[in-house]
């Protein structure tokens, strides 16, 4: 019997994240281990009259790739991935994973060129959300896998997801709508901004927002949500941030980072465990070396660090800063193929101002 709480969780990912409606060509994307929630899914959108299908991650197919791909196959890009992108209306990626370190030995030059490559892919899906095309959503099923990383039991991670959704309401969507309302307000204040500084231990960071639309992220590209953010003026960075908490990519885990911007490029990248990835990811290109995304965590249902970006981003009280491609519905130009993004924890002992103005202390808004 399927716990009524996923099915609660389809019905916001179809009917609210997705909009997801008669004829719809829908791409679901997932391994096995998330088929009941891919199940319930793909039910509720036949229901609404759409066309989808699923496509399965095999375990263990992207070490195999890694092993034995050339420099030609790393750089390689399917034409049927590239039809997709095109066709797609809507596309739906759970994170369901065997293992999420599986990836760690892997040469980075390697992990570096087919990111640059699938960069493509990436980068021409974001265009077409910003043009209302398609719309795509991102979501994480509990696995054994995510479950140690956030050091936690299958159950209790489950009851965490569960939790951080809205999942346990009687009326999820209602409660992402109210959070919509919310968010927005803080949007329409901070787009009358210009110049934002974030003061905290090892951390004096200013940039520049002005002229940039903030978006309010309420439950529609990740599930769950909680967030409003921006692109900043891509010369505009200057000072030092160092993050909070491990930055995890690609499997790959690099700590105590901390960056240094001039005019809006970083200029110094240092970190305490693995220094050479971080180097190598940030000279994928020269986006890598720029801002894409300035934002706010605003799920305070989201407590914990757990190496799992989806989350972590979100967690009320934190910004977060990504080096590489922006999203173009902000306004950003700054392209890149890496999308890479850093926590800081501003809980405590932290100032955010605007023009001037403390707005935010001790991760709570004062506006």
């Amino acid at each position: 019997m399927t716990d009524v709480r996923i099915t609660k969780w389809a019905e916001v990912l179809v009917n609210y994240s997705l909009g997801v409606k008669k004829n719809d060509l829908m791409q679901i994307k997932s391994s096995y281990l998330a088929d009941p929630l891919i199940k319930e899914v793909y039910r509720l959108a036949l229901q609404n009259g759409a066309h989808p299908y699923v496509t399965y991650i095999g375990e263990g197919l992207s070490e195999i790739f890694f092993k034995y791909a050339t420099e030609e196959q790393l750089n390689y890009l399917s034409p049927i991935e590239r039809y997709e992108i095109e066709k797609i209306d809507k596309y739906l990626f759970i994170i369901a994973e065997f293992n999420r370190k599986s990836l760690s030995n892997v040469d980075p030059q390697k992990l570096s060129l087919r990111r640059k490559a699938t960069g493509k892919l990436l980068e021409r899906r974001l265009q077409r959300a910003a043009k209302g095309e398609m719309r795509w959503s991102l979501t994480a099923y509990p696995d054994n896998a995510q479950a140690q990383d956030a050091e936690m039991s299958l159950e209790e991670f489950s009851e965490f997801i569960f939790e951080a959704g809205f999942l346990n309401d009687k009326d999820p969507i209602k409660k992402w709508q109210e959070l919509a309302k919310e968010q927005q307000r803080i949007s329409k204040i901070l787009s009358k901004v210009d110049k934002i500084t974030i003061k905290a231990e090892g951390t004096d960071l200013t940039l520049s927002v002005k002229g940039r639309k903030w978006i309010s992220c309420e439950g529609h590209e990740n599930f769950p949500d909680g967030e409003v953010f921006t692109a900043p003026i891509e010369d505009s960075a200057d000072g030092v941030i160092t993050y909070s908490y491990p930055c995890v990519y690609q499997g790959r885990e690099v700590s105590g980072v901390q960056l240094r911007f001039k005019k809006g490029i970083v200029v110094e990248a240092k970190a305490e465990k693995g220094e050479d990835y971080l180097r190598s990811m940030i000279n994928i290109d020269s986006g890598a070396k720029r801002i894409g995304e300035f934002s706010f965590g605003t799920n305070y249902g989201i407590k914990k660090f757990i190496k799992n970006i989806l989350f972590d981003e979100k967690i009320g009280g934190t910004i977060h800063i990504a080096l590489g491609s922006c999203y173009p519905e902000t306004g950003g130009k700054n392209k890149s193929s890496l999308h890479w993004d850093m926590i800081c924890d501003l809980r405590k002992d932290s100032e955010v101002l605007a023009d001037g103005k403390v707005i935010y202390r001790n991760g709570k808004f004062l506006i």
